[in-house]
């Protein structure tokens, strides 16, 4: 599976996902100076990537298409530590088959991860 990984997402993210043998990733912070999150979400979706995100807009504009991806990891819910954000994303990968999550969008909050399907209707 392929990841894009949001600005927010600190160093932990991408060694966590090396570590779960996860090598196919991209930070969005290298091109967000010169590219708006509609074309970023078509990257992930040229490149079969699933966006991991704590940024509204990506639902929402995946919501506005109809769009059936790119796939999308969103953490709700305030603040995460490192622990936290790695322990949950490991939930996420082991719970959530990759083909359901390339088209889907997960909510991850402290409590529940919740999982709808694309395209949002």
């Amino acid at each position: 599976m392929k990841f894009l990984l949001d600005m927010q997402f600190r160093l932990c993210c991408l060694l966590f996902l090396k570590a779960m043998g996860m090598q196919e990733f991209m930070l969005i912070k290298l091109a967000r100076g010169v590219a708006t999150d509609q074309e970023l979400l078509e990257i992930a979706r040229r490149e079969e990537r699933v966006v991991i995100t704590a940024d509204l807009d990506f639902p929402r504009l995946l919501a506005l298409s109809s769009a059936t991806g790119p796939g999308l990891i969103l953490f709700r819910g305030g603040n995460y530590s490192d622990i936290e954000m790695c322990a949950l994303l490991e939930r996420v990968l082991k719970e959530v088959a990759a083909e359901t999550l390339a088209k889907s969008i997960c909510v991850i909050d402290k409590k529940r991860v919740r999982v709808t399907q694309l395209p949002l209707t």
